[in-house]
């Protein structure tokens, strides 16, 4: 056998023997998740600003019942990103407190703004560092953390620990995880044995910060791709959820259209099986991180036109949801440089109602009504008609 298929045998057998091993932590824990209601789209929001928010920012994020405060928050007048985080969260929860709010952190990407990070400096080695002696791995410019180092892995979740405690806070959002579980990332960099020690380390991680978090918090990850053998399901046994993005640039030799449809079938799958979802989509192109896919195989179309572009995203949103899926539509998460900021499309108003059934496949054309919308979708041709009953406020 060569040494890449034994490495990537080793890759999966330690992820599902871990995770098998670890899921029943998760099973039969009432969190406190979100709202849901039919009633209109359901909408997630996943914003960051690095100054405070205004009051008629706090009073438009009070409206989502489920947002994540991105990195950077507040740091710039809050002297941290933790504390940002909180003024924000603490504000929204004063106006809405049934709104969910999970705070942001990367598992293996060192971003700035964070005071937990002085507390690095007294770890010995906690970063990656290359074979070559590189340091900066992550994008050539930022560091990565070491998770097969206890010390790192304590420090990490303790500095999460410190935010999710507070009362504002819901639960916890996992980022970069793609970057560790994908078994080519660093591994040049690193050598395969300590890409093998890194999922290892990734996979405590995740049951240490389930047991710290307890029954009440939840944890979403950035991991449903169909990228993987199993579109990440097996990652989602410790989780309460995933957050979905990058869904259209096909990874590996594999069509646009058949790498979508996967995907919409590992969002269906996880979303029966009770998994919260929440279905990240920019007006533009959805493809991966160029760092995590250097194979990947073309991407998305370009759509000119917004509203063609945004109709398009909700039916293939529509087509797969199911209760506590939630939909947020970007033109990128920074607050100051949205166009979409403080803005709702008339659709997002618009009577939806119950699904009448689960969606019909034909090929690569779907098809699903509501009690008050039909939605019909040709991911092939990236076309798709939603025929709404009722207009807004009805």
């Amino acid at each position: 056998m060569r040494i890449t298929t034994l490495l990537a045998a080793l890759f999966w057998g330690l992820t599902n023997g871990l995770l098998t091993a670890e899921s029943s932590l998760g099973e039969d824990v009432q969190r406190k998740w979100p709202a849901f209601s039919w009633d209109t789209v359901p909408l997630y929001m996943h914003v960051r600003k690095d100054t405070a928010y205004t009051q008629d920012e706090i009073d438009y994020l009070a409206t989502f019942p489920l947002l994540t405060f991105e990195k950077s928050n507040g740091h710039r007048d809050s002297g941290s990103t933790e504390e940002g985080t909180l003024k924000a969260a603490r504000a929204v929860k004063a106006v809405n407190p049934e709104t969910r709010i999970l705070y942001y952190r990367n598992v293996i990407v060192e971003y700035g703004g964070y005071a937990a990070s002085q507390s690095l400096k007294g770890i010995s080695k906690p970063f990656l560092v290359g074979e070559n002696g590189k340091k900066n791995l992550i994008r050539n410019r930022l560091p990565a953390y070491d998770l097969s180092n206890k010390a790192v892995r304590d420090w990490w979740v303790d500095s999460a620990e410190g935010v999710c405690a507070d009362s504002s806070i819901d639960g916890l959002f996992l980022d970069g995880v793609v970057k560790v579980v994908e078994q080519g990332y660093l591994r040049r960099e690193v050598g395969p044995e300590k890409k093998l020690r890194l999922l290892s380390g990734y996979t405590r991680l995740v049951k240490e910060t389930r047991e710290m978090l307890g029954p009440n918090k939840m944890m979403v990850a950035n991991i449903l791709r169909a990228r993987f053998p199993d579109s990440g399901a097996s990652y989602l046994r410790m989780l309460d959820g995933s957050y979905i993005e990058g869904f259209e640039g096909a990874v590996g030799k594999v069509s646009r259209e058949d790498y979508v449809a996967k995907g919409m079938e590992a969002f269906q799958k996880a979303a029966r099986e009770g998994s919260l979802i929440a279905f990240t989509c920019r007006l533009g192109e959805n493809l991966q991180d160029a760092d995590e896919a250097p194979e990947m195989a073309g991407g998305a179309n370009k759509l000119v036109d917004e509203n063609h572009r945004a109709n398009y995203l909700l039916a293939m949103f529509l087509v797969c949801a199911e209760e506590h899926s939630y939909f947020c539509l970007h033109d990128g998460y920074d607050a100051k440089t949205s166009k979409l900021w403080l803005k709702r499309r008339p659709e997002f108003e618009r009577p939806l109602g119950p699904p009448q059934g689960p969606a019909t496949r034909d090929g690569y054309r779907f098809s699903r009504d509501f009690a008050h919308a039909s939605v019909r979708l040709d991911v092939e041709s990236e076309e798709a008609k939603i025929i709404w009953k009722q207009p807004a406020g009805k």
